[in-house]
């Protein structure tokens, strides 16, 4: 199961009950098949009473026979490989039913213990194997069915377990946002404590909006796009106090942004990506740009930033920037949120820029 696809499905998975065997279930298979099988007999016989004897008498040997054969002999012989075994069992079990039916019928029914036979009172060769094909009937019916079920609930469990394990690993990936976001920022705040900056002051009380966010706004695994972008305009507010006016960031937004969700904290790494290597490290002329587009059902983002010649020095010829902690992590979660088709990530170096484009399914 591929993770971009699983946790779609997965989460539909969840919707249905367990499949699971119970006692109910039991006597309406038993209720059912017996209603079907005297009346399939008595319109045979033309004699419904004759057949009504006949399967109160055969069911409870046909229930023995399943219940034997699915509950104990299956689970003791068949899971240990013990094939042999478990034939020559069921074979004598269902031979010694076969043999204690005939006499039943014979004591407590009728003398003619088989009526659709060709034989009458006797309890011949070919009345056993007959007998006993219908009961191997009976019990490979039963055991299907149950086969089938445990196959169902099995799948189930270890797609339940996959889930369980795949939301694991994004509120992990959620809650590494937070740490490395704050990080960044509390450099920020000891920078300016260092200059003694008067700054220093709106910096904690926008830092405070932002943990508030943080903290209450996204343990959901969808939040809104509008808290996203304010969410994206704090965290510009706080370095436009830091940077003043050296920083030239310019942000674009268009499209109908309300009732559109996606998963929280999926945009600010890039913002925050393109701070670290695109103001931080430059000295002279910089610039961000940031463009958030909403056509129909898809956003459209992009980040751009003018690349530091020092950054640009440590990267070889061929290689193209991608990020780090922030950008590695954004990548696996949108592996794992959402399909190949709801998402579109492009991230290189052009003309000395560095861009990230992001197309996303909103919800």
């Amino acid at each position: 199961m591929k993770p971009e696809r699983s946790i779609k499905n997965l989460f539909e998975l969840s919707n249905f009950s367990d499949y699971k065997i119970k006692p109910i279930h039991h006597v309406m298979f038993w209720s059912i098949y017996f209603i079907f099988n005297m009346l399939r007999w008595g319109s045979f016989y033309q004699d419904y009473i004759l057949s009504l004897k006949g399967n109160l008498l055969g069911f409870p040997i046909h229930m023995f026979l399943c219940y034997f054969s699915v509950y104990f002999l299956i689970p003791t012989f068949i899971y240990k490989k013990r094939y042999i075994l478990f034939t020559s069992i069921l074979f004598l079990a269902i031979f010694c039913m076969v043999i204690i039916k005939f006499e039943l019928t014979y004591f407590l029914i009728s003398k003619n213990v088989w009526p659709e036979g060709p034989e009458t009172n006797s309890l011949t060769a070919n009345y056993i194997i007959q007998m006993m094909l219908g009961e191997f009937y009976v019990i490979s019916f039963f055991t299907a069915i149950k086969i089938t079920i445990d196959y169902i609930s099995t799948n189930q469990k270890a797609a339940k377990l996959e889930q369980s394990k795949l939301e694991t690993e994004l509120r992990f990936l959620r809650s590494q946002i937070s740490p490395h976001f704050f990080f960044n920022t509390l450099n920020n705040i000891y920078a300016l404590t260092l200059e003694k900056s008067q700054k220093a002051p709106d910096v904690v009380l926008k830092l405070s909006e932002l943990m508030r966010y943080l903290l209450y706004e996204t343990k959901n695994k969808r939040q809104s796009l509008e808290k996203e972008i304010l969410c994206i305009q704090n965290y510009l507010d706080l370095e436009r106090i830091r940077y003043g006016e050296n920083l030239n960031v310019e942000m674009e937004i268009s499209g109908e942004i309300l009732g559109k969700e996606l998963s929280p904290m999926l945009l600010i790494p890039f913002v925050e990506n393109a701070f670290k290597h695109g103001i931080n490290e430059n000295i002279g002329n910089v610039f961000i740009k940031i463009k958030l587009k909403v056509v129909d059902d898809f956003l459209f983002f992009e980040v751009a930033n003018s690349i530091s010649q020092k950054r640009k020095k440590k990267l070889p010829k061929k290689l193209k920037p991608t990020g780090g902690i922030g950008i590695n992590n954004v990548k696996k979660r949108l592996e794992l949120g959402y399909t190949k088709e709801e998402y579109k990530l492009d991230i290189g170096e052009k003309n000395g820029h560095f861009s990230i484009k992001l197309k996303l399914k909103l919800k």
